[in-house]
């Protein structure tokens, strides 16, 4: 009978601890500590082989590796498959863990816990993307990074400005008339130099992150890409770099079995302590894909504007070409979130709350869109 080792390892930038277990005899037949190199880890797979082949006659035993998602990514994952070295990516709010590893924390007792989560399957392994999707997601995470540091600058500009004392008269800040304003402050050469080096700063990331939306519309266009972001922009809210994002930070809808399955995996579903007869929802779980789920709710709060079932030149331009019975889906949809959304307010529910329960609902139209599920509704 084949015998199957589970190796566990605590990966850190510098070392890795790796934990040898067997289910059969619920030992822990090696430990170690190593520098954190690929080949360290087949040096040491091949001790454990050894072990077997010396101590128990066992020539042919398989070899399971695996650790918690994290610093390096898929990296290492990928290289160990070069190797031939089977290996899992736990998804780390899914692994067992016992009062023991929370009270006694080290790199020993979590590698010697990644190695028995492993065979107990007490774990949900990480879905590995494509290359080419890894790569695009980066591209997009780049530019949703760009986009927080223009954020900051612009908060600079206001909060310094409001120091000054001065107040923007019109309405909308950041159009061509309130830079004009920026620019023709009375303010002394100190502050004028402050002014311009932050609107300097401003411009360079502006021009920056249009040349990252132009370059994502182009990836969008690509053969891989362009029939699922075309269907995802037909949804009122959710633009070229919105339906990029979505579908490439999940890249294969079907490994949800249901929609209910892949708002649950967003952290958009309510939580639940209940004991007894007492039945007591909590807030949403906050698990699962945090950039994924901010950018749900981003699309949810254009998704709420204006007349229910009304349609702009805009989402009719993105919606042109599409097939007739997509169009109805995503405006059926459309319709059903924005009327849900606006009895809830009628209601008395709070905005933020009701953003997020249509963000949950929305997450499961976009299931339904990329899956094929569209006749259903």
């Amino acid at each position: 009978m084949k015998s199957i080792i589970y190796i566990g390892m605590d990966v850190h930038k510098n070392t890795y601890s790796l934990c040898a277990y067997d289910p059969t005899t619920k030992e822990y037949v090696a430990e170690t500590k190593c520098a954190a190199e690929v080949k360290m880890v087949k040096k040491f797979v091949e001790s454990v082989k050894k072990i077997y082949e010396v101590g128990y006659g066992e020539v042919d035993i398989d070899i399971k590796t695996g650790y918690e998602a994290g610093c390096l990514g898929y990296s290492l994952y990928n290289q160990l498959k070069k190797e031939g070295i089977d290996c899992d990516i736990l998804a780390p709010t899914t692994m067992y863990r016992s009062s023991k590893n929370k009270v006694n924390k080290n790199d020993k007792l979590d590698a010697r816990n990644i190695a028995t989560n492993l065979a107990n399957t007490t774990y949900k392994a990480v879905f590995v993307p494509s290359d080419d999707d890894v790569e695009v997601k980066e591209y997009i995470r780049m530019t949703a990074d760009f986009k927080v540091e223009l954020k900051k600058v612009k908060q600079h500009i206001n909060a310094f400005i409001l120091r000054l004392g001065c107040k923007y008269p019109g309405k909308s800040r950041w159009t061509e008339a309130h830079i004009k304003w920026l620019t023709e402050l009375e303010l002394s050469d100190m502050q004028k130099e402050i002014v311009n080096e932050y609107l300097a700063e401003y411009r360079s990331l502006t021009d920056k992150i249009e040349r990252f939306k132009e370059r994502i519309t182009e990836l969008s266009h690509t053969e891989k890409y362009e029939q699922p972001v075309s269907k995802l922009r037909c949804f009122k809210g959710i633009d070229t770099d919105s339906a990029m994002a979505i579908h490439v930070e999940i890249a294969d809808f079907n490994r949800f079995p249901n929609a209910k399955a892949f708002s649950s995996y967003l952290g958009l579903t309510p939580g639940e302590s209940s004991s007894g007869e007492s039945v007591v929802y909590t807030g949403i779980t906050k698990q699962g894909n945090a950039m994924l789920r901010s950018l749900l709710v981003e699309c949810t709060q254009a998704l709420v504007k204006g007349n229910v079932g009304k349609k702009g030149k805009g989402l009719k331009a993105r919606q042109k070409g599409q097939e007739v019975k997509v169009i109805d889906y995503a405006d059926k949809a459309i319709e059903r979130l924005q009327r849900k959304y606006h009895k809830m307010i009628y209601r008395g529910v709070k905005r933020n709350k009701a953003i997020t329960a249509i963000a949950r609902e929305l997450a499961c139209f976009i299931w339904g869109m990329e899956t094929g599920n569209i006749e259903v509704y």
